[in-house]
């Protein structure tokens, strides 16, 4: 067996299975699960119908690559949603598409990080789970960077000192961020890409949440964005991730997309034709209809709004809590041991949420996400607002 595999936590979610497996909730409240950040609104009725259209292409073996469609719709909707040049994303080159993020950050973890160079994976903290799986079984170190609310809840990057870029081989990034929301500046995004030429790393821009944020007005930067303000037409050493799952309600369909540098996903292209994870054709094709359609995206985002409005009037009086840049979490300090906040809590309210510590790791005694939890505001708008007046009503009789 891989030893590596020794080296792998527990998800959150079996952390929080057995936190909760001898707890008897109340029986008279019916359970509400804001733990699972699982986007819960009804799925683009037009993606389903080209999906079932296009049923018979089950009988085709797709190519790793994707068809030229997908690509060529993936590029345009980047031109359009980061202002990137016509021409400069070339989607034979620039653009592959994913089976979801998630196989995606794991794969490109493989294919990027040299066994040979006693290596860091470099990411926050906390984090998507996956980051730290992906650098632990690729044979490279993780090396976390807080995320603390001095700092807006992104890392510091100027703290970090030159003998850990120097072993960087990746960086991740969130942006919103999973947990907090946070949005990394545009002039952060530059700093780094100057940080990665010279020291020789790759940024790797975890952007799922992208699409999910308050003004209309104004859509977040990306890395992409960054590339264009310094005139980086080859996005060298730059790859961002997106997905239909959060933007589009479409986390069964497992879609996304991968790009940036050409030469590393030559690379990467060549890994994922081993590791046999070719996109169905029906999924493309589906996947094309959702990435040239904005109208249920600006829907998606109305409905959360909607959500965050009603529940931090609800909770923002009894609880430490900010709306956040994007995304659909909430990240409150409840001003208590977290784990023991949130046992009680699905005891006596029949409400799950996330402790912020199972989220995080413990660096030199010190875990960012203790004394936090994770509210993934995914239900419906009634379920959200009982669920926080169940919160409220808990946090008062505490």
């Amino acid at each position: 067996m891989n030893n590596a595999l020794q080296q792998l936590q527990p998800y959150p979610f079996e952390k929080l299975r057995v936190l909760l497996g001898s707890v008897k909730p109340n029986p008279d409240k019916r359970p509400i699960a804001l733990s699972i950040g699982e986007p819960k609104h009804k799925s683009p009725a037009f993606v389903a119908q080209v999906l079932a259209a296009n049923l018979d292409q089950m009988a085709v073996y797709p190519t790793t690559a994707g068809t030229p469609a997908v690509r060529e719709a993936i590029a345009s909707w980047c031109e359009r949603r980061f202002d990137v040049p016509s021409g400069w994303l070339d989607p034979a080159k620039h653009v592959l598409p994913v089976n979801g993020t998630r196989e995606a950050l794991f794969a490109f973890t493989q294919t990027v990080v040299n066994r040979d160079d006693n290596g860091l994976v470099v990411s926050p903290n906390p984090f998507y789970q996956i980051y730290e799986g992906a650098a632990l079984l690729a044979g490279a170190t993780p090396h976390y960077l807080p995320c603390l609310q001095e700092h807006g809840f992104n890392p510091d990057f100027d703290a970090v000192p030159d003998d850990i870029w120097n072993r960087c081989q990746i960086l991740f990034l969130c942006s919103p961020g999973n947990p907090t929301g946070a949005l990394i500046p545009l002039a952060t995004l530059k700093k780094l890409i100057a940080l990665a030429d010279k020291h020789d790393f790759v940024i790797a821009a975890d952007e799922c949440y992208s699409e999910l944020y308050f003004d209309e007005q104004t859509p977040p930067a990306g890395l992409l964005s960054a590339c264009v303000a310094l005139g980086r037409q080859d996005f060298k050493r730059c790859v961002v991730f997106h997905s239909l799952s959060k933007r589009s309600n479409l986390p069964g369909l497992r879609s996304g997309f991968v790009a940036g540098d050409a030469e590393i996903l030559k690379a990467f292209l060549l890994y994922r034709t081993y590791h046999g994870c070719a996109m169905p054709i029906q999924t493309q094709l589906a996947s094309v209809a959702a990435w040239n359609d904005e109208e249920h995206v600006r829907a998606n985002r109305t409905l959360y709004r909607e959500k965050f409005d009603a529940v931090l009037e609800i909770l923002s009086p009894v609880l430490d809590v900010q709306r956040p840049d994007g995304g659909f979490y909430l990240w409150p300090n409840v001003g208590t041991d977290d784990t023991e906040f949130c046992r009680d809590l699905f005891e006596a309210e029949h409400v799950t949420v996330v402790p912020g510590s199972y989220l995080s790791r413990e660096v030199d005694g010190f875990n960012p996400g203790a004394g936090r939890v994770r509210l993934a505001l995914v239900a419906p708008l009634a379920e959200c607002i009982e669920a926080a007046e169940r919160i409220r009503d808990f946090i008062n009789q505490r």
